[in-house]
């Protein structure tokens, strides 16, 4: 899929996607999906052509016409498959409607729609776009939503998409409504205009155009859409961001080259822009298409470009990552009851901590515990007075809603107890060095770090400490510490989990 920025088509990657399901598979070979090139492309044009019309019609005219937007999908319009919005405690059913700029919801009313509300992905705005669980009164029981939060809300939208099972509808409205969104983020981060500014936006509408014709052929077998889309898989990838920066540069170079290239010269190849305009699909602002073609940009001879050099890496570092996720998703266990044991055995050196404080409270020891008497009480005693806590309590709640709480609760408290295992066995596998290559990098961090507390006076350290704290997200710092702070979250999710063995305790009577 990432090999395919530079124009891979849509049947080939229909082809590619269909063969690697297994179930999909079987169906091909049983002949109960038409999967021939005239199947595939046929399908691919209808796409095309519901994107355009859809994109021609009166939806929305008034709020799409300033910037041109280009409607991709919407929901909602079947009584049987209606879409909700919650806001607070208020919900509504309606029509969704995602363009390649924004979301828009409009809420039902008896006979016709009401105005629509915008929700932005084009602007930076702080947003966050994932999944969310919803239910009467508050529940956290169907996994069936989307949960939209930006600056410019005062609270969360969450837009629920039902169904009698499963969730792969909210799973499609996921997917694309974040393809926008990184698109976006893409063309802001390295600001992209023009000419690339459109095609960028194209290869995104374009992906969506594939999933869309990907769900039409396989409507009843799962799919994972991410893995469709170039955005949503650079965000997900080992080093997407790199294939990304790669990808912006050779855009750029492109541009430098239709400046100085004259039309009849150099290496060209068909744009995504050049075959919307053959399909009849004007896209973007931009309508002087050299008809020549783009430029190829970057050649190498006998070695690879360095949007292919981001791409192997980033590959080769994902097969690590769902290694160490496979060890992750193994030594996870359910039950609240069962990871408490599991987090018992995992902190038995701080248990052998908690019992030699004992032996000190006791006295065993007359010596031990008289310094550790002397020297808590002199830190008690140079402290200062404390002052009176105050905190506000929260509004009263029904009996209803206390047990619900209580039922949300234990779920958190479970969900905190598994990452709390997870922790600690990544971390017993890094003391263990079950991966060697991480536990090499944390050795070394380890190392200068003591040898920073070992020759650096303390003002120095804390002055250090709060220069990186306070600057990193400075504008001169911030693009690396997003890169740096990118690169240590691969890092820990490529570190395997220390293998957990759970043996069951042997009953001495048998039920009867």
């Amino acid at each position: 899929m990432l090999m395919g920025v530079g124009g891979t088509s849509s049947s080939q990657a229909l082809f590619t996607s269909l063969y690697k399901n297994k179930e999909m598979g079987a169906r091909i070979a049983s002949g109960s999906i038409d999967l021939s090139p005239y199947g595939v492309t046929r399908r691919v044009l209808g796409a095309i052509r519901k994107l355009k019309t859809q994109s021609e019609s009166s939806l929305l005219a008034t709020l799409r016409s300033a910037i041109g937007e280009k409607i991709l999908e919407v929901d909602g319009t079947v009584t049987s498959q209606p879409v909700l919005q919650h806001v607070g405690i208020s919900t509504w059913p309606g029509r969704l409607i995602l363009t390649d700029h924004a979301l828009y919801f409009e809420a039902l009313r008896v006979v016709s729609y009401d105005k629509a509300k915008r929700y932005d992905l084009s602007e930076d705005l702080k947003q966050v776009v994932k999944p969310e669980l919803t239910g009467p009164w508050g529940t956290r029981l169907f996994d069936k939503a989307v949960l939209y939060k930006s600056v410019s809300l005062s609270e969360p939208v969450v837009m629920e998409f039902p169904e009698l099972k499963g969730h792969t509808r909210r799973d499609y409205w996921l997917a694309i409504i974040r393809e926008i969104l990184y698109v976006h983020r893409f063309i802001n981060k390295f600001q992209i205009t023009g000419v690339e500014h459109d095609e960028a936006l194209l290869k995104a509408t374009l992906g969506i155009v594939r999933v869309q014709a990907l769900k039409e052929i396989s409507s009843a077998t799962p799919i994972c859409y991410e893995s469709l889309l170039m955005f949503n898989l650079c965000d997900q990838l080992p080093g997407g961001d790199l294939v990304l920066e790669a990808l912006a540069k050779m855009s750029s170079s492109r541009a430098l080259d239709r400046t100085n290239s004259n039309p009849g010269g150099g290496i060209h190849s068909v744009s995504a822009l050049s075959m919307a305009s053959n399909l009849g699909f004007m896209f973007g602002t931009t309508s002087n298409v050299n008809e020549a073609g783009l430029c190829v940009g970057e050649i190498t001879v006998g070695e690879r470009t360095p949007l292919e050099r981001a791409v192997k890496e980033s590959i080769t570092n994902h097969k690590k990552v769902v290694l160490a996720q496979a060890t992750v998703d193994g030594v996870k266990v359910d039950g609240i009851d069962t990871n408490l044991a599991v987090m018992k055995e995992l902190l038995s050196p701080v248990t052998e901590v908690g019992k030699w404080l004992l032996s000190l409270a006791y006295w065993e020891d007359s010596l031990k515990s008289s310094v550790f008497c002397l020297g808590l009480s002199y830190i008690i005693f140079s402290q200062g007075s404390v002052d009176e806590l105050k905190v506000i309590a929260p509004p009263a709640l029904t009996t209803v809603e206390q047990l619900l709480a209580v039922q949300n609760a234990i779920s958190q408290a479970e969900e905190l107890i598994q990452d709390g295992n997870i922790v600690l066995l990544k971390s017993r596998a890094l003391l263990l060095s079950i991966f060697p290559q991480a536990s090499a990098k944390f050795a070394v961090a380890l190392l200068v770090g003591a040898l920073m507390l070992a020759f650096l006076p303390s003002k120095y350290i804390v002055l250090l400490i709060f220069l990186e704290t306070f600057t990193q997200y400075s504008p001169l710092r911030k693009a690396s510490t997003e890169r740096w702070t990118r690169r240590l979250r691969e890092w820990w999710f490529s570190i395997p989990a220390a293998p957990v063995f759970l043996e069951r305790a042997k009953e001495d009577k048998k039920r009867k």
